[in-house]
């Protein structure tokens, strides 16, 4: 056993764990407390994730606050938890995104209060364990795990009438996709002996078996990212989960899937990586052009959301398989943007339907005459959302593209296209909301944002002006883990 118990690790992931078993012992009629108190443990993990950070060694690719735990030692498993450049910066966000989770829910969750609390608390320590985990078979126990918590979020605080049919769909998607992945660990597994991924990489697999293993675990993540044709869990699943289920999945869950891949598919499976490489960029390009051309289609504007994001995950691939450095640092840095502007316009979208109690687009316009202030932070999220210079995405797709560029010329036009269309549907959908004449024969009483959303809106807008103007504090500390690992590609 080799646990250090000044470990920041060890505590940012116990925090949440610890939280919960508190939060039993507060009485459910007691909400007040039950909010202040989440709140609390959630602002804890976020100051503990962030001496991670504070106490990184950005010169060395190996990993950090490494803890082994002996589990089964006979059968040569082992607990073991550490991080590098690429899982510290989701640790961070997830820590961040719960406690804007929790703020987006001080007042729109009435009923089971607790439970829900203890829901998002118990989902955070699933989401940090499955960036930190070292072992690939406990990633793939966290990684299903993050199913129970977010399909309790959506079946049961869910805001319309299908949130049965929806909770029910993400959760079969994403379970069956995964099956694979479990026949692929125990082949991996009866083959090395092993399931630390550090022994794995350095482990070479027949291009035959690579091949197979390569499918299995890709069934899995690409249904999580989600890549087309796997994305039909996904609309439905942002319209009817709540304002502060969709933030946490398109701001980490959507994550887990491109981690993966990082993580695994890559290193593990390098030339089964470089043979699936054509058929990758394909069904990328398919999705940042379709889902494009869908979002344009789209009068929901939490679907309008949710397609856009499929279409900037399909960019994410592409820089994840352009197999270059500038390729991967873009994707890392491009799933860290999305995460938060994606999580800021589904609070924009919630902000509206909390007082007018619909997302149809034809019952809005005019808002930025009566709420100015939401018409600015829309504007700047839009802006944000369709690649603006000066704001994160930009910074990402200028890194993807460029990784793009030195694999194919022809492949990054057409992704631009995409960049083109993201820009489109962004102005119409600003255009449509906030411009226009104020339809008050639907809505006659209007509100501008509140204080605690105001609060809740600002340190979004500074996180995506600092990752646009300044990446270098963000790629410093990715960059030795993703030159380790081009260097286990090549």
């Amino acid at each position: 056993m080799n646990i250090e118990i000044f470990n920041p690790l060890v505590w940012t992931s116990l925090t949440p764990l610890l939280g919960v078993l508190v939060l039993f012992l507060i009485p459910s009629s007691n909400e007040s407390w039950c909010r202040l108190f989440s709140l609390w443990i959630s602002c804890v993990t976020f100051i503990l994730s962030l001496l991670l950070w504070l106490q990184f060694d950005s010169n060395t690719s190996f990993f950090q606050y490494v803890s082994v735990f002996k589990w089964f030692p006979y059968s040569n498993f082992y607990y073991t938890t550490g991080i590098d450049g690429i899982s510290l910066f989701f640790i961070i966000l997830t820590s961040f995104l719960v406690i804007i989770c929790i703020l987006i829910s001080w007042s729109s969750v009435q009923t089971n209060l607790k439970d829900y609390l203890v829901c998002f608390l118990i989902l955070e320590f699933f989401l940090i364990q499955v960036f930190s985990v070292l072992d690939i078979f406990l990633f793939y126990i966290y990684f299903e795990s993050v199913l129970i918590p977010m399909f309790l979020i959506v079946g049961i605080w869910g805001s319309r009438q299908r949130k049965i049919r929806a909770s029910y769909q993400f959760f079969l998607y994403t379970l069956i996709g995964s099956l694979l992945m479990l026949l692929g660990l125990l082949v991996i597994y009866y083959e090395t002996g092993s399931t630390d991924f550090r022994v794995l990489w350095c482990f070479r697999f027949s291009e035959l078996k690579q091949i197979v293993l390569w499918i299995s675990f890709f069934a899995s993540f690409a249904v999580k990212i989600p890549m087309i044709p796997f994305h039909i869990w996904l609309p439905e699943a942002h319209a009817e989960a709540p304002t502060a289920g969709s933030v946490i999945l398109a701001g980490i869950l959507l994550k887990i899937g491109g981690y993966g891949f990082l993580r695994f598919s890559l290193p593990m499976f390098p030339l089964a990586s470089v043979f699936f490489t054509p058929a990758i960029f394909i069904l990328s390009l398919i999705a940042v052009i379709y889902a494009s051309l869908t979002t344009l289609r789209q009068v929901d504007l939490k679907k309008i959301i949710a397609y856009s994001s499929v279409s900037h995950m399909g960019l994410v691939t592409m820089g994840v398989f352009s197999l270059n450095i500038q390729g991967l640092e873009g994707s890392v840095l491009l799933m860290l943007s999305h995460g938060l502007v994606s999580s800021a316009l589904f609070f924009c979208a919630g902000i509206l339907y909390d007082r007018y109690k619909t997302r149809i687009i034809k019952y809005y316009s005019g808002l930025v005459q009566s709420m100015p202030l939401f018409g600015i932070v829309f504007l700047f999220f839009t802006l944000a959302n369709m690649g603006f210079p000066g704001t994160s995405s930009f910074t990402g797709e200028l890194l993807v593209l460029l990784g793009m560029f030195q694999v194919s010329t022809t492949l990054t036009f057409f992704s631009c296209v995409g960049v083109v269309l993201s820009a489109s549907y962004s102005i119409w959908l600003f255009n449509r909301i906030c411009f226009g004449v104020l339809k008050t024969e639907y809505i006659q009483l209007y509100q501008d944002i509140s204080r605690r959303e105001f609060f809740i809106l600002t340190p979004l807008v500074l996180l995506t002006l600092w990752i646009g103007v300044y990446p270098y504090s963000f790629l410093n500390e990715i960059h030795c883990s993703g030159m380790n690992l081009i260097d286990l590609i090549s």
